[in-house]
């Protein structure tokens, strides 16, 4: 397979318009950011994979629309502490819960490889969305707070526009936002079920963010024609090379220029 810098402008096909991605442990380290809050909460990690199960039974319900954002995280704080004996009042469950607010919101970070990528898309002239399972008010501070709000052509959300990824719903509102047909979108995010695959089966190219490099399971692979990277440097390959793209050879060079620049 050539290299992008390798590929000409005449010889690419044309198809790629615009590039949407997940927020949360695509673009923003948020697991790593709500360890970190959490540790500040209990004094250690150790209990954490007990928080990040009650987290999974309650977000799952949150995104079926049975509760709303607050009452997950109060909820979610009652039960860990009450899973070690201790029962808390709703004022002491509110002021902890405050307490690990501030202290995630004080952590919130992008990955290393965030900046480069976002920037090589815009130097390639492709369009630049977010599409993200969240509800609206928290994540758009998310978005301000780390720098960026500013970023995106289109931002959609699960909790203002009422349907969440996997749903083709939410991809189709994303595709209508941007003026573009799914095929002139790729997707990337970090679930290969929720991301990927949704994207993919929503008439996008799903691109699956692999951090990890844990694989596809025996419960979930990889759709029809879904890229896999794992970690966004890899990105412009794939449009460039393995995808129909749309955007410019100075892009390329760009990125490259940025990424050597950060060695």
């Amino acid at each position: 397979m050539k290299s992008a810098l390798e590929v000409s402008a005449s010889e690419r096909p044309r198809g790629i318009r615009a590039v949407c991605l997940d927020i949360d442990d695509t673009l923003l380290d948020s697991r790593g950011s709500a360890r970190r809050a959490f540790a500040s909460l209990t004094g250690n990690d150790a209990a954490w994979p007990v928080w990040r199960r009650i987290t999974d039974e309650y977000n799952a319900r949150m995104m079926a629309g049975e509760i709303d954002f607050e009452t997950m995280c109060r909820s979610r704080t009652r039960d860990f502490f009450a899973a070690f004996g201790e029962r808390l009042s709703e004022d002491e469950v509110l002021a902890r819960e405050h307490r690990r607010m501030v202290a995630l919101r004080d952590s919130w970070e992008l990955f290393e490889d965030a900046t480069g990528c976002l920037e090589w898309l815009r130097a390639s002239g492709l369009r630049v969305a977010a599409i993200t399972n969240a509800p609206g008010a928290y994540q758009r501070h998310k978005l301000a707070v780390t720098g960026l709000a500013a970023t995106f052509d289109a931002t959609v959300i699960s909790g203002e526009c009422g349907v969440a990824k996997p749903s083709s719903g939410i991809f189709a509102a994303a595709c209508d936002t941007l003026g573009l047909s799914p095929a002139e979108v790729a997707h990337v995010g970090n679930n290969l079920e929720i991301d990927a695959n949704g994207a993919a089966c929503a008439g996008m190219h799903g691109i699956w963010l692999d951090r990890d490099s844990v694989g596809p399971t025996s419960s979930v692979v990889p759709a029809d024609g879904v890229s896999v990277i794992t970690s966004l440097c890899e990105l412009p390959e794939v449009l460039v090379c393995d995808l129909p793209f749309d955007g410019a050879e100075e892009g390329v060079s760009a990125y490259r220029m940025s990424m050597a620049g950060s060695v």
